[in-house]
């Protein structure tokens, strides 16, 4: 099943069921002077059925590797014959990259920022290191 907010289907949801459960009914009310519950009904049972999925989605992604995370190995191979693991450090910004120096040239490849010790632990863990060096 495709995911609720990947599709940009919740905004719809939400909004047919606002408008089947209270407007539909407010526009009957005000020509007819009497509420249609049967209408209302439905809205809210929409509404309920996109809590449901909604929730089942959370629970799905709660805990997972993000997404960026997922292919990054793929997308940026590693190859430790003509690479070695690196955290350039700026003196200026403090700003923190992790990536892999060329061993024979100057060449950096950029794979993520790091902002603290959770995300170099996951950059380790995703390249299998034990080591990574700091060069500022």
């Amino acid at each position: 099943m495709k995911k609720i907010n990947s599709i940009h289907f919740g905004g719809i949801m939400i909004a047919a069921s606002l408008v089947t459960g209270i407007v539909i009914p407010a526009v009957i009310w005000f020509l007819k002077g009497k509420w249609f519950w049967p209408i209302s009904v439905a809205g809210a049972l929409i509404l309920l059925v996109f809590a449901v999925l909604f929730a089942i989605e959370m629970h799905q992604d709660n805990g997972k590797i993000p997404h960026y995370v997922k292919h990054l190995k793929e997308t940026v191979p590693y190859d430790p014959e003509k690479q070695y693991p690196v955290i350039r450090n700026s003196i200026c910004t403090g700003e923190k990259i992790a990536g892999f120096r060329d061993k024979q040239g100057n060449g950096f490849t950029e794979v993520m920022v790091i902002h603290n010790d959770e995300e170099k632990r996951l950059f380790m863990n995703i390249y299998d290191l034990t080591t990574v060096k700091d060069e500022y």
